[in-house]
């Protein structure tokens, strides 16, 4: 997984460029030992420093133009829920064979915290039925990743937290 990291001391368009370069440069090096890199657009509001690829059209413009088949994208309903062209570019990235991985937790309103406060799939506004479906269609038939960072659901028993992670799984994909 690829979190292509930004720098706020230059243009975002400055560290995309450095990210294609550097993604140029890793193709060769996935293909020798067999690895394959999924590039994760993160939520805008981490455009400063975490990533500078932000949503799912930039990262499939990014595989698109590379034409490799060691790099893809990772599709994380966190950060991309909230795109107007979403459909789209996941029914894009499946017709290039490019999902690599589908991560899923939900957005809480009002959230707390932006990294450490997700929810349960069912917790949140994300619409995650709708997605999935989405994702479905693409022809994604890897794993769904249960992806929530929440320093609440640390705290608690894990066995009880795996428990609530299942039924929320089945109830809302």
């Amino acid at each position: 997984m690829l979190v292509c990291g930004a720098d706020p001391r230059q243009s975002l368009a400055s560290s995309r460029e450095q990210i294609n370069e550097a993604i140029q440069e890793l193709i060769p090096v996935a293909k020798q030992y067999a690895v394959k890199l999924g590039i994760e657009p993160l939520h805008p509001m981490y455009a400063d420093i975490r990533s500078a690829v932000n949503t799912l059209k930039q990262a499939n413009d990014i595989a698109e133009k590379m034409n490799s088949e060691w790099l893809g994208v990772v599709i994380d309903v966190y950060h991309t829920w909230w795109d107007p062209s979403l459909k789209e570019e996941i029914r894009r990235c499946g017709l290039m064979k490019k999902v690599f991985a589908f991560h899923v937790c939900d957005w809480k309103v009002p959230t707390s915290d932006f990294l450490l406060d997700r929810g349960l799939m069912g917790e949140g506004c994300i619409p995650l039925k709708e997605i999935s479906g989405w994702i479905e269609q693409s022809g994604f038939t890897g794993c769904i990743e249960v992806e929530i960072f929440s320093e609440k659901y640390r705290k608690m028993n894990q066995d009880e937290y795996i428990e609530q992670i299942k039924k929320s799984f089945v109830k809302h994909l």
